[in-house]
Parts: C-alpha cells; structure tokens; sequence
C-alpha cells in the first residue's frame, strides 16, 4: 500500500425529514443563492421544505443547470452572484447541480482570467465561496469529495478539476428526496457510483486488502440493491442504501494508498462532449472495452473481483468477470454498445486525437494513449 493523506471536512446529515436542519446549518448574515436544475425539486417538495427551512432569510434562487452542467449557463449564475453580493451557496438537486455551483463557487472570485482555466489549465484558485447541499439524486459522491466536472458548449469539452476549497460545509441526505425520481436517472447513479469504486479498485493488486473489502462491499450493495429499487421503486430502506452506497464510492476512503484508473472516465467525458450522452451511460458503455484492452495487466484483480462478487473461478475467470458486469448493466436497462446509441467510427480519430493533444497517458500504468483509446472505442461498438 502507497503513502496517502486523507482529508475529508464535509458534515453529512443523512435521514428523513433532515431538510429542515438547513436553518441551522446554513451560517447567518449572508445572502443565498440557491441553485437547482430542471424544475422538479418544485415539483417533489423538496423546494418547499428549502423554502420553509430558509424562513426569513435572505436568498434568492438560479435554475436551469443542467445534467451535464454548461459552463455557459454558470456563468450567468457567476454574474448574478456578483450582482447580488451572495455570500454562501446552496445547491438543491443531483451531483450535476452541485458540480456546477463548485465551479461557481471559484469562478466569482476568479480574477486572473477566464474561469474556464480552472479546468482547462488547471488554474490555481483559492479563494471560494462557501457552499452546502441537498442531495436529491446518488450518483457522483460529488456531496462528499471536492471533485467537479463541467462541459462547454463552444468547444465540445467536458473537463474536471479537483480544490479543497469547494468541498461542501454540509450535505443533507434524504432518500425520501430520490422516490420521485424517473427510473432512468435512478439507473445511472447506480451504474455512476459503481463506475466509480471500478476506478479505483480494478488495477493491480497492492498489498490493501481493507481498501478491497470496502469497495467490494459497495459494488456487492450496489448489486444487489439496484435491481431491487426497480423492482419497488418507493422502498424508502433500497433507497437509502443505494444513496450511501454512491456517497462511499468518491469520497475518498477507498482510494487510499492504492492505484486508479480513470481511462473509463476520461474516454467516456469526450463520448458526453460530443454526442450528448448521459454520464453513466458512456461509463457503462466503455468500462468492459477497457477492461478487455487491458486484460491482461488487470488479470489478477479482475479474477479476485469474478470470485469474491460472482463468485466466479476458472481459466478465464477474469473474461466472466467482464461478461457479469456488462450483464448487470443490462439487468439495470442500460445499452452497453455505441451501435445502439447510433454511433460510429467516424469520430474516434478525433476523440483519440484529443489526448495525444493534451499529453494524457491514460491507465494506472500510463499505457494508454491516443492509439489505444481508439481500440477501445472499437471494442465499445
């Protein structure tokens, strides 16, 4: 196991009705902006029970982020704060909404240039205002780490950047919050947060086996509590494991002192850039190709992940690892093939070339670059 520092500063509160400790936890004498996605937060009650929590404070509200949030769209979010002098941040929705107000959070501060170096250039920034959550969808562990991914229209770019200085003061977890939610979305949080904990556990083995257990315990969870939310759908006790289970997956726990693999990750941002697919399903998509492009460095790991989740052995015990993964996938309703989405070849040259651009050798050994991102796009057709 590696040298590692481990710092974690976010106050979770878990557990119904846990919306109306807003009031104590958001700090007084500072105005609010609230910000929030598509709507249905008022068509839930969770932006009724914010309203009430917030009960004679000064706030005022932005929607409109979206599910792969818009650098675009923050930047009037970024405009409105300026304007109105806010002074703590409260996203109310999924991952998406709070990875677009950390970005918030930094840009209004941002004085050096353009905001969008922060992720492109990795621009230091230090300064940020202060933010809290109300997580309403388990996906991204973004509630809990201080991860951010944004896209941008204008250039077809999806991209990540990583500061202390946005993890949230607080995050409010309800499972009640997530009932509501339409069986796609609820689907790809669990293919997400799976995704997820694969980063980080399937590469080689290192001499970690509690950090193994940890993540085998969240895909196993993950497993068997995925088909069941589908299954019943307003189980309060399936929801608030799947809700944990996401959180556990990126907070920061199960990466210590061990190797990652992000390529599933980093090949699947230019897949959302451009054709627009979700987040989870260009994961669900890429994770098995990039398992069989690497087989062969993967085999120890993915023969102990075939034995101890499927309890699978045999001469090619890592290929049924693969194959029960993908078939997990399906059992959730996802496609696991870019055909089935419509996509060609025509683009994987580009995609390829996009890394070779930026200097990116991709894997936990550095051996993949912008030859074989495009095989394993071939492999995802």
């Amino acid at each position: 196991m590696n040298n590692f520092t481990y710092f974690n500063p976010v106050k979770v509160v878990f557990g119904k009705g846990t919306i109306n400790q807003l009031a104590e936890l958001v700090p007084a004498g500072r105005k609010i902006l609230v910000t929030y996605g598509g709507g249905s937060i008022k068509q839930n009650g969770v932006y009724d029970q914010v309203k009430n929590a917030l009960k004679g404070r000064d706030w005022v509200e932005f929607g409109g982020i979206e599910p792969n949030p818009r650098y675009e769209t923050l930047m009037k979010s970024v405009a409105l704060c300026r304007e109105e002098g806010i002074g703590f941040l409260l996203s109310v929705g999924g991952g998406s909404v709070l990875d677009g107000t950390k970005f918030i959070a930094l840009a209004v501060n941002y004085a050096q240039g353009d905001p969008w170096d922060i992720l492109a250039k990795q621009a230091p920034a230090e300064l940020a205002l202060p933010l809290g959550c109300v997580l309403t969808l388990p996906a991204t562990g973004s509630e809990m780490n201080c991860f951010s991914v944004i896209s941008r229209d204008s250039t077809q770019e999806k991209l990540a950047f990583s500061n202390p200085a946005v993890f949230p003061r607080f995050s409010i977890l309800d499972p009640e919050t997530t009932i509501s939610l339409p069986v796609r979305q609820t689907m790809n949080g669990i293919a997400d947060a799976f995704a997820h904990v694969m980063e980080q556990y399937m590469t080689f083995p290192c001499e970690a086996p509690l950090q193994d257990r940890q993540a085998e315990a969240i895909l196993s969870t993950l497993i068997e509590y995925g088909p069941q939310v589908l299954q019943q759908p307003g189980n309060y006790q399936f929801r608030s494991n799947i809700m944990w289970a996401a959180t556990q997956a990126l907070n920061g726990i199960i990466s210590c002192g061990v190797p990652q693999d992000w390529t599933t990750h980093m090949i699947g941002h230019e897949l959302t850039a451009f054709y627009g697919l979700d987040h989870a399903q260009t994961l669900v998509v890429v994770m098995p190709a990039v398992w069989k492009h690497q087989k062969a460095r993967k085999a120890l790991k993915l023969s102990q992940y075939a034995e101890r989740i499927w309890g699978t052995k045999g001469s090619d015990s890592a290929g049924q690892a693969i194959e029960k993964t993908e078939q997990f996938f399906r059992s959730l309703g996802m496609k696991t093939r870019l055909s089935e989405y419509g996509i060609t070849a025509e683009r994987f040259e580009q995609i390829g070339q996009r890394f070779a651009s930026r200097g990116l050798k991709l894997g936990e050994h550095e051996a993949i670059g912008k030859t074989e991102v495009i095989e394993i796009l071939d492999l995802c057709r």
